[in-house]
């Protein structure tokens, strides 16, 4: 069968995101939502000789995408089809670890808001899917069409900040079955009406989307787990597309490049907290009116960076010593032998 073509992708913040990660010659990184291997494709560019990348996505799609742009890079790509949430275990299962820098482009990708069947935009009618990753059970139909009208207002106010959720909620509860994305659409302007340039629709497929795929707590997991793999100066760059993500990855950082984070009132420190992060720009980078001109896509993007901090390294005999080590106990720009004797001790436990 004819291979075709990967889709036309634009990788939004580029040369931010590749100056943010700080790519060198034989740096190995991490692009955690590989999409189209738009990012991944100008880090191996600007990391050569001898760069290394690892890339993740939940969407097989993706993963297909990358694989035919990246493919004069040879063996220098390690492609994966999994959700960055578990990205820990997928670095220790490839030796992947530690790393000079990993990269989060978050929300959806150009290849699937062009994916008419999988129900993530309203432009076209297609099944209530918006999975990233097919082989997950639970799709947006299952949760508009069993879900309690009380979880839906939760849902619409949460994750898509709808003001008018119960009207919408109660809407959807009233029309069951829902079975298709124009469906849902109509019976959302129908519900709250239609003003303003943006769809009335919109915030309710961005909240049934992040439901569905478990977004907000899947990157909370994968953000502890990112400052693991980073040895000593790695980046961590993280670009998203709404309030939500970027609260969560601003909160996220700032907490880690701070020393003692106990509550206000308390007299001495009792957390013996240590800042892990220093944070690379302290102002949100966004992107260019130029960009925005060129790439509709990007107008919402916002781009933090933090640089990881690392004191010592615990001595090697304390993995020997105690079986029960957690690999998140261990800090620092690891030696390969320490590399693995900490992951057979990992993949014992």
């Amino acid at each position: 069968m004819e291979q075709r073509p990967a889709p036309a992708h634009t990788p939004v913040l580029l040369s931010e995101a590749l100056k943010s990660l700080g790519v060198q010659p034989g740096g190995r990184y991490i692009d955690c939502t590989i999409g189209a291997g738009g990012h991944a494709a100008a880090i191996l560019d600007q990391s050569s000789p001898g760069g290394q990348l690892l890339g993740i996505d939940a969407d097989p799609a993706a993963i297909e995408a990358a694989r035919q742009r990246l493919q004069r890079y040879n063996e220098s790509a390690l492609l994966v089809n999994d959700n960055f949430v578990n990205l820990q275990a997928i670095c220790i299962k490839y030796d992947f670890f530690p790393v000079h820098g990993i990269l989060f482009d978050l929300g959806l990708s150009s290849l699937q808001l062009s994916s008419g069947g999988r129900g993530f935009s309203f432009q076209a009618d297609a099944p209530l899917d918006m999975r990233f990753d097919p082989r997950q059970k639970t799709t947006a139909a299952d949760i508009v069409n069993t879900a309690p009208e009380t979880r839906l207002v939760h849902i619409l106010k949460t994750f898509g900040e709808e003001n008018r959720a119960h009207r919408i909620a109660r809407a959807i509860v009233q029309n069951r079955p829902i079975a298709t994305t124009r469906q849902l659409a109509s019976l959302v302007e129908a519900a709250i009406g239609r003003g303003g340039r943006i769809h009335p629709a919109t915030r309710t497929f961005q909240a049934l989307r992040i439901a569905v795929n478990q977004e907000l707590e899947h990157l909370e997991t994968a953000l502890r787990q990112a400052v693991e793999l980073l040895g000593h100066d790695g980046r961590l760059v993280v670009i998203s597309y709404h309030s939500l993500e970027d609260r969560i990855v601003k909160q996220f950082m700032q907490k880690e490049a701070r020393g003692c984070v106990c509550p206000p009132a308390t007299p001495v420190c009792i957390c013996g907290h240590t800042p892990r992060l220093k944070l690379v720009n302290k102002k949100v980078i966004t992107p260019t009116p130029a960009e925005i001109e060129l790439n509709v896509r990007s107008r919402s993007a916002k781009m933090r960076a933090a640089q990881r901090l690392i004191e010592s390294d615990p001595p090697l005999p304390a993995v020997a010593d105690n079986p029960s080590i957690s690999f998140a106990e261990y800090r620092g720009w690891r030696s390969p032998a320490l590399m693995r004797n900490i992951k057979t001790v990992v993949l014992a436990a």
